[in-house]
């Protein structure tokens, strides 16, 4: 019904439930006040499908928030972290996820194409559309919704009010920009992970062999463990020669095997140079292993965390070589596009990465488990033609 400033699949319950860490290794429900569209431009969305990010796993199975807090303050650990993740780093409680796929159930007075029963993929970062920063591409960058390094959902009340994606109800602005239709055919547990995991891979190795024909790529996994194995399937699936997986875990060696990547152990030599390299070890010498595997005028993206002020980075090595390094945040919601059409084209079966798809209901327990890609799941709302797609 509309009351002048939003439409709503249903009237809204007062409270609703989302996940919150509490510390590491416990999380539980909390109930919070309902939300609905505070702007024209709001839409509300429920979610059905949330993935647990790689780098949700960092302080859930291991306690590193006082850890994180005296290495800022002995000058060990760079003091950006505080400006991200709180002055003491991942302090619960604070609501946690940001990969979800959800179903619009609100819209505000000034949406115009998102309408409500869509299903649609939530970036994790929060972006206006309309900045020089995001019609750059630099829609996690966006300079009208961060006020720190980051507005995102998840990461605590230091990246913006916008709590966590593991809820029955999250409010979502600038939605004509934000959401982000799945085609229509595309499962949507195909796409679980489009928010941040899948959209971080695809930067990875997707614009890199734009024009490398012939193009050897080298990922180095273990650390970000669903980013690598989903950039080794892009690799494979965007016609690279050579894809070479290296992880110690033979679970995840499998499923690249199963895109058809070559998979041996992390511990083994590299042998020869790439054009295109995926450090997703998230340690520093991995990194640097990276580095000395990338070809002269190749590509390195590393998509970890380096949280040392003293990484060390073969400058001289690069410039002989001219190497590119790439560090940083993904653009998830300018990537999405491209990465959507892409699965609906080819039906690349994204969804071999999950290794535990549990009931939404268990989240609590679910959230912290040790395992590859967790993806909660629940049923889309009924609408008057059945289950919405």
């Amino acid at each position: 019904m509309r009351d002048g400033r939003y439409a709503s699949a249903a009237m809204t319950p007062d409270t609703v439930r989302e996940l919150v860490f509490l510390r590491s290794g416990r999380l539980a429900w909390r109930e919070r006040a309902a939300p609905r569209p505070a702007e024209p431009g709001d839409a509300v969305v429920r979610p059905f499908l949330a993935g647990r990010c790689d780098g949700d796993t960092l302080p859930i199975h291991r306690p590193v928030s006082r850890a994180l807090q005296a290495g800022m303050a002995l000058g060990l650990v760079d003091p950006i972290v505080a400006t991200i993740c709180g002055k003491v780093p991942f302090q619960g409680p604070f609501p946690i996820g940001h990969e979800c796929v959800a179903e619009v159930v609100a819209v505000g007075s000034g949406v115009r194409r998102v309408r409500i029963g869509q299903t649609v993929v939530v970036p994790w970062a929060v972006s206006c559309g309309t900045c020089p920063r995001c019609l750059a591409g630099l829609t996690s960058k966006c300079a009208t919704t961060t006020r720190g390094p980051l507005a995102a959902y998840g990461f605590g009340p230091a990246s913006g009010p916008w709590g966590g994606m593991v809820t029955d109800r999250i409010r979502v602005p600038h939605a004509d920009h934000m959401l982000v239709p799945v085609p229509d055919g595309v499962p949507p547990l195909r796409v679980a992970a489009a928010s941040d995991n899948l959209a971080d891979a695809w930067r990875t190795v997707v614009p890199p062999l734009a024009g490398r024909e012939g193009a050897k790529v080298l990922v180095l996994g273990g650390g970000a463990k669903s980013i690598g194995l989903y950039a080794a399937g892009l690799a494979v699936a965007h016609g690279a020669a050579t894809v070479h997986y290296l992880d110690d875990a033979p679970g995840r060696r499998q499923i690249a095997e199963s895109f058809g990547a070559e998979a041996r152990p992390l511990a083994g030599p590299v042998r020869g140079a790439y054009d295109i390299v995926v450090e997703a070890t998230s340690q520093a010498r991995g990194l640097r292993r990276a580095l000395a595997a990338t070809a002269p005028g190749g590509v390195c993206t590393a998509v970890g965390y380096y949280l040392a002020t003293g990484t060390r980075v073969p400058l001289m090595r690069m410039y002989a070589t001219d190497a590119t390094l790439r560090v940083g945040v993904s653009h998830a919601r300018a990537t999405l596009p491209d990465l959507l059409e892409f699965v609906h084209r080819t039906g690349f079966p994204a969804e071999r990465v999950t290794t535990l798809l549990a009931d939404w209901d268990d989240a609590p327990t679910a959230y912290a488990a040790r395992t590859t890609k967790l993806v909660l799941a629940r049923d889309p709302l009924p609408t008057r033609n059945g289950p919405t797609s």
